[in-house]
């Protein structure tokens, strides 16, 4: 239990404990006689620690665990190439037409979803193409529904990026 004497207030202050008067240290003739800028301190503490957890955060994967990322990349890749062309060649008349658009939407959205996070892979000309052609084919069939044919020139682009990302994919690009 604390004392008394901290728990009720004193009319007068106390004085405080005197200090040694003892002179500031000179500075040796060849240290700097200013002090560091807070700003100065604040930028060097910046930058070390960004230093330190960019290190941290770089992951260390063997080259066998890129290739198997880039095999599984190009597969699921060729997938989606085969089923926007399936789809967008389908009769308007075509009962299943719905059905199809709907798998290429959920196809798709997870396709993107999956490889947009990618740093590695926004340079690659498939990535671009088939992102954009992605793009397009969900943009006509979310405006115009899921019966609504592409118009031919839409759809020429269309199948041209596609053909340009299947070639990219080929080569590793």
């Amino acid at each position: 239990m604390a004392s008394p004497s901290l728990l009720t207030p004193t009319p007068k202050l106390q004085p405080l404990l005197p200090t040694s008067a003892a002179p500031p240290p000179s500075p040796l003739p060849h240290q700097n006689q200013h002090h560091p800028s807070r700003r100065h301190f604040l930028s060097l503490s910046a930058v070390t620690t960004a230093t330190l957890s960019l290190s941290s955060l770089l992951p260390v994967t063997p080259p066998q665990a890129f290739a198997a990322e880039d095999e599984e990349y190009v597969k699921e890749t060729s997938d989606v190439i085969n089923k926007v062309r399936n789809t967008i060649s389908m009769d308007k008349n075509d009962p299943n037409v719905a059905t199809a658009v709907a798998e290429l939407r959920d196809t798709s959205n997870s396709w993107v979803a999956k490889y947009r996070r990618e740093k590695a892979l926004l340079g690659r000309a498939s990535f671009r193409e088939i992102y954009s052609a992605l793009n397009a084919v969900s943009g006509h069939y979310i405006s115009f529904g899921p019966t609504a044919p592409i118009p031919a020139k839409r759809k020429a682009r269309i199948l041209e990026e596609m053909d340009t990302a299947e070639k990219a994919l080929l080569r590793g690009r």
